[in-house]
């Protein structure tokens, strides 16, 4: 999985941060079948352009962005199923969102731990 670990994250960083600022253009429901709002679209931004200083850092970096990142979007993930669209009041997300956050998160959490330290 090392060798996994710089790859992902390059590339979750870039798309994130490519997403966060397409969001911004596309209106809102348009975004394919994701739903997004300005909030969604900020958080998508900070956390690629937090994947990409971690990918042009180090190893460790890297996977520690994968780890924490991974975490984060499980909890996203659980919030988004069970929240009914709105999750804790900040943005909302569709079954859709939901889904492609959990194979986010599962990428990352395996990725990340199954590197070694």
């Amino acid at each position: 999985m090392n060798l996994l670990v710089k790859p992902v994250t390059g590339l979750l960083g870039l798309a994130l941060t490519i997403v966060g600022i397409a969001g911004f253009f596309v209106p809102s429901g348009m975004f394919y079948m994701f739903e997004v709002d300005t909030v969604h679209n900020i958080v998508h931004f900070g956390s690629g352009l937090i994947g990409l200083f971690a990918f042009n850092s180090s190893q460790l970096h890297s996977r520690w962005f994968l780890i924490l990142f991974g975490l984060v979007y499980a909890v996203i993930t659980i919030a988004g199923f069970s929240m009914d669209g709105y999750i804790f009041g900040l943005f909302s997300t569709n079954s859709a969102d939901n889904y492609l956050h959990l194979a986010i998160s599962a990428l990352c959490l395996i990725v990340g731990f199954g590197s070694e330290k």
